[in-house]
């Protein structure tokens, strides 16, 4: 009798999803990392060390003293009640769980949220995005997620109805793209960076892709621009992003901006510029451009992945079909509680001449050396 369940008789789908950065050398290494644990001296050496994704606190990297405080004391808010507390924590660390604690329900980390994640959270995050730009933000456009992953697996649920529905995706690229794209039964559209120009993105060569693809009768839903790039490091010019805004104003486009490496710039003459604010610039409001900005707790000089927390903003989508990317969010239920208070910390780190900023800089300013 066949088996129940055997390769051949999995969903399809799933046979062509392929994500490289978790393999086959990730699962080799595992096998030597438990024989160095049960045959201590059994290989030629006795540590190995994951590179093959970004993890920096597995390769040592302390997390921030501020968030981790944060986090600590509203995990376990009776520690707010102890007198030692004001020696063991710094006061800003203790007025911050204090604020955060007074907006979740029943003040407790273990605790369902609203499925978009606390308002008081992402009323927070509104606010670091609009200082950031210098346009304004809504709550309600802000979804917490656990990482910016679940983010583009929803909107690629959303979009991609059958194998005729295309994204076009920046190569080389980060894996979960393609990954997802097949996962939800789509067409991966190829467009190049040029490394000639330091990986730029050329819109004569992405309008040739979409047309090439429309010509074979895929339906093109929209354009995915990693930003500051991965893996390579690009940044995009502004005025280069004013021409992608108008390519995908012009062509119909969905703008899916994956922006979570943008703390990650070291070069001087680099500058980063969320697309947000291009849009904004540009004078494109609500009804013009089907925006999605994602970001990462994960990435930046924090490199906390293992806290799973970040955020999708959405701007430009009409109110039905807001509602059905509501609905698919609500069937997780919400985020992790954690990764949202660590999303707001992000977004709001500690102020200048408050006494916890200078040990947040100087930190800040020491994991950007290690890197």
């Amino acid at each position: 009798m066949a088996a129940t369940v055997a390769v051949d008789n999995l969903n399809p789908k799933v046979l062509k999803c392929e994500y490289a950065v978790r393999g086959e050398i990730v699962i080799h290494a595992q096998r030597l990392q438990q024989q160095l644990q049960t045959q201590p001296g059994s290989l030629p050496f006795d540590e190995i060390l994951y590179c093959n994704i970004g993890n920096p606190q597995s390769l040592g990297q302390q997390p921030v003293t501020f968030f981790r405080e944060v986090l600590a004391l509203c995990d376990h808010p009776d520690l707010l009640k102890k007198e030692e507390i004001k020696t063991l924590f710094s006061a800003d660390s203790i007025s911050r769980a204090k604020q955060i604690l007074a907006l979740i329900p029943g003040r407790a980390t273990g605790a369902y949220s609203h499925s978009q994640g606390i308002k008081g959270l992402r009323d927070a995050i509104a606010s670091g995005i609009a200082s950031r730009d210098g346009f304004p933000a809504n709550a309600d456009d802000i979804f917490l997620t656990d990482g910016a992953s679940p983010g583009v697996h929803l909107m690629m649920q959303l979009l991609i109805r059958n194998e005729k529905d295309g994204i076009l995706v920046p190569i080389p690229q980060y894996p979960l793209y393609s990954a997802s794209i097949a996962l939800h039964g789509g067409s991966l559209v190829p467009y190049y960076l040029n490394e000639s120009t330091g990986w730029g993105l050329e819109i004569s060569d992405v309008k040739k892709q979409l047309e090439d693809a429309r010509s074979r009768g895929i339906d093109v839903r929209a354009l995915v621009v990693i930003n500051p790039g991965n893996p390579t490091g690009q940044v995009l010019a502004e005025e280069n992003q004013y021409d992608i805004v108008k390519f995908c104003k012009n062509e119909g486009l969905v703008l899916l901006a994956d922006e979570v490496y943008q703390e990650n710039i070291y070069a001087d003459n680099k500058k980063f510029h969320s697309f947000k604010k291009i849009v904004r610039s540009l004078g494109y409001g609500e009804e013009d451009l089907p925006l999605v900005s994602y970001q990462s707790v994960s990435k930046g000089y924090y490199g906390e992945c293992g806290k799973r927390g970040g955020y999708m903003e959405i701007t430009g989508f009409s109110a039905p079909v807001r509602e059905q990317i509501y609905k698919i969010a609500s069937v997780n239920l919400c985020s992790n509680i954690t990764g949202q208070i660590l999303a707001s910390l992000v977004m709001n780190p500690p102020k200048r001449l408050v006494m916890n900023h200078m040990l947040h800089t100087r930190q800040r300013k020491m994991e950007s050396l290690h890197r």
